[in-house]
């Protein structure tokens, strides 16, 4: 998908810069479009204006800092580029409810209280499951240190540095398909990678019979080795004999991935399908039925 891929261009170059004075006409060379239509197809994939995604990511660093460093608050505003210690408690208490140094001392202590629980928590993430082909070789989890917005993340990870491309796991929910029969749904999430051995998101829609008739779990334009935050979307239509949609991340041999901000909205035909299963139609008539074609 085109605008996908500015989408991604402009996220990767923001990533990159987020501790640094981002200038907005930079981002449109970038990216290949003019400012206006870039950020048109920003909002339309992500959801967010520039901006906002520049606010969120820095105010999510801001909380790991927070939480995982002894850095002043001062600093802190001054290192994700805050005009001020005012202007960035101001942000920070919009989207975290709490002033930063609220925020620090209460958010530690129950840190505390989450590791002293976590072997018993492991693995039971509410809504989620782990499965695949083999999901005693990979855990799943939530990390609250990498994180692209909020508070937490879904890790997924091999336990094995040996781990083959012949083995795979996912993190993954489902849930019935009544409400979007007939209409295109479009899954997005954020995801980053660590030495990922091959992996992607995915979303699945059978019929009642359990058969599959719209996928597509991202092979042709799968995430390999280390990457930064980046979006990533799938378009299925919902045909009227569909039963259920599954979605999730896919990881594939060895490596770890994070995901995050998983959104799913309905949108019209103008946004491309990704289905798989019509990617490789068959032609109209048979040929070189003779063998004399090469």
């Amino acid at each position: 998908m085109e605008y996908s891929q500015a989408t991604q261009r402009t996220i990767a170059y923001i990533e990159e810069q987020l501790l640094e004075e981002i200038s907005f006409d930079c981002l449109p060379s970038n990216a290949g479009y003019s400012k206006y239509h870039l950020s048109r197809i920003f909002k339309q994939e992500t959801g967010l204006t520039i901006g906002e995604y520049i606010r969120i990511r820095r105010l999510a660093m801001a909380a790991s800092y927070l939480l995982y460093s002894n850095a002043s608050i001062i600093t802190i505003a001054v290192t994700l580029q805050f005009q001020s210690q005012e202007a960035f408690t101001r942000a920070f208490k919009e989207v975290y409810a709490l002033p930063p140094g609220k925020y620090r001392k209460l958010m530690q202590s129950l840190n505390m209280t989450e590791e002293e629980n976590f072997m018993e928590s492991s693995g039971q993430v509410k809504g989620w499951m782990l499965s695949g082909a083999n999901p005693e070789l990979y855990q799943f989890h939530t990390d609250d240190q990498v994180f692209h917005s909020g508070k937490r993340s879904g890790v997924l990870y091999s336990t094995t540095a040996n781990a083959n491309n012949g083995q795979f796991a996912t993190m993954m929910q489902g849930f019935l398909a009544a409400g979007y029969k007939g209409k295109r749904l479009k899954m997005s999430c954020y995801l980053k990678t660590a030495d990922a051995a091959k992996c992607g998101a995915w979303m699945r829609i059978d019929n009642s019979m359990g058969d599959t008739i719209q996928f597509d779990n991202m092979d042709q334009r799968a995430i390999t080795g280390t990457s930064d935050w980046n979006h990533y979307s799938i378009v299925l239509d919902v045909p009227e004999e569909s039963d259920s949609i599954y979605f999730g991340v896919l990881l594939i041999g060895s490596g770890k991935v994070w995901a995050d901000g998983f959104r799913l909205e309905e949108v019209d035909d103008k946004v491309p399908s990704t289905n798989m299963l019509t990617q490789t139609s068959l032609p109209k008539h048979p040929a070189n039925l003779d063998f004399q074609m090469e």
